[in-house]
């Protein structure tokens, strides 16, 4: 590819989120006649890539190994033949700078890639159902892994019309979310849109949720026009069916690019401890506090833990979820790792002994 030619790719792509570090890690491709592009939707051993040339179809028969976190994914930029192949191939794609995983349903706990090179995770929420705060804290733990800043959107604004209610629901998720902004908007009455199309105007966003979150809604908003479909939700639980039933990814007329992807029923963890441990850091915070450097924070003296939950500095709840999280991404991990197998049941058998101490104390203590 010529010195022209390249430029002129770097400039038609940059709305996608090209640049210069990417142009960079391209340079071996290029050497070798390829175009560089970005995945904009994947669907059946296919997908569409976005080049300087417009938006073409492409295999993806060389992208496609055992291993499903290596496969190729919407936001992934990648190296396509040049015009003329019929078809054309996705040859490979370049090192992800981020990368959002959950665990897939199957019981071979394999990993499943939702979105690749994402700044921020926007997570939608409905305010025309209950809050489930424990599901904001699953979703949150996932987009810190991957590397992305989150975001939390409560949408449905509108549907809370008291200004002191929608005060204290923000402040609930706010508390389930630390270092997190937390936004309410109302894509009906275009309230809250503009600081959220702010936000997402510097880079790649993905937008998730379950069905009926209002996503869809919300992405027809930042851009301006009817692009996805939307669907009526139950008014039985606020569900709805799933309007998006592939990730795309759009360029969006305030700038910055946006990956749409269908509801999610389960969000469940895939080696995400650290991202749990930034859900939760206040407790992170506390623990530093313990007498023992491993408490587990269930009965060990001196657990500042448990003080904070007895105080009332911390909700009980907190503490509950954090260990419902942790607890969930261990036995992940200790399905593909010897190691962390030994470390649970060697914690196993200690808790079990402090139990056993803890008995036999008491029993003495009667007689």
């Amino acid at each position: 590819m010529t010195s022209t030619s390249s430029n002129s790719s770097y400039s038609t792509l940059s709305s996608y989120g090209w640049d210069e570090n990417w142009a960079d890690a391209f340079a071996p491709h290029a050497a070798e006649g390829l175009l560089p592009g970005r995945v904009v939707r994947v669907d059946r051993g296919q997908c569409d890539v976005v080049t300087a040339d417009g938006v073409l179809r492409a295999d993806t028969a060389f992208v496609t190994p055992h291993d499903p976190l290596r496969v190729v994914c919407t936001g992934d930029w990648v190296a396509v033949d040049p015009e003329g192949g019929n078809p054309r191939y996705v040859r490979t794609y370049l090192p992800r700078r981020t990368a959002f995983v959950r665990s897939t349903s199957s019981k071979r706990s394999e990993g499943q890639i939702l979105a690749a090179n994402v700044d921020h995770a926007i997570v939608a929420v409905s305010l025309a159902v209950e809050l489930d705060l424990a599901r904001i804290e699953r979703f949150l733990a996932l987009a810190w892994e991957s590397g992305a800043q989150p975001v939390v959107v409560l949408t449905k604004a509108d549907l809370v019309p008291d200004p002191v209610t929608l005060a204290y629901l923000v402040q609930d998720v706010e508390t389930a979310a630390p270092g997190v902004p937390v936004l309410s908007v109302s894509a009906e009455q275009g309230e809250g849109l503009d600081v959220l199309a702010a936000v997402v105007s510097g880079g790649t966003a993905v937008l998730l949720g379950q069905s009926g979150a209002g996503k869809s809604t919300l992405a027809n908003a930042l851009l301006g026009e009817d692009a996805m479909d939307v669907q009526a939700t139950r008014d039985v639980d606020g569900k709805g069916r799933h309007t998006t039933t592939t990730r795309n990814l759009l360029a969006l007329p305030g700038g910055g690019v946006l990956i749409d992807t269908p509801g999610l029923r389960g969000v469940g963890l895939f080696d995400a401890g650290s991202g749990v441990d930034q859900v939760f850091a206040e407790i992170a915070e506390l623990a530093e506090e313990c007498r023992f450097h491993d408490c587990a924070h269930e009965s060990e003296p001196g657990c500042a833990v448990l003080a904070a939950i007895d105080s009332g500095a911390l909700p009980e709840r907190r503490l509950e979820s954090y260990r419902k999280l942790m607890r969930e991404n261990q036995r992940i991990v200790a399905k593909t790792d010897a190691r962390v197998r030994a470390e649970i049941r060697k914690e196993y058998k200690r808790r079990g002994a402090i139990g056993k101490a803890a008995m036999e104390a008491k029993r003495g203590g009667l007689r």
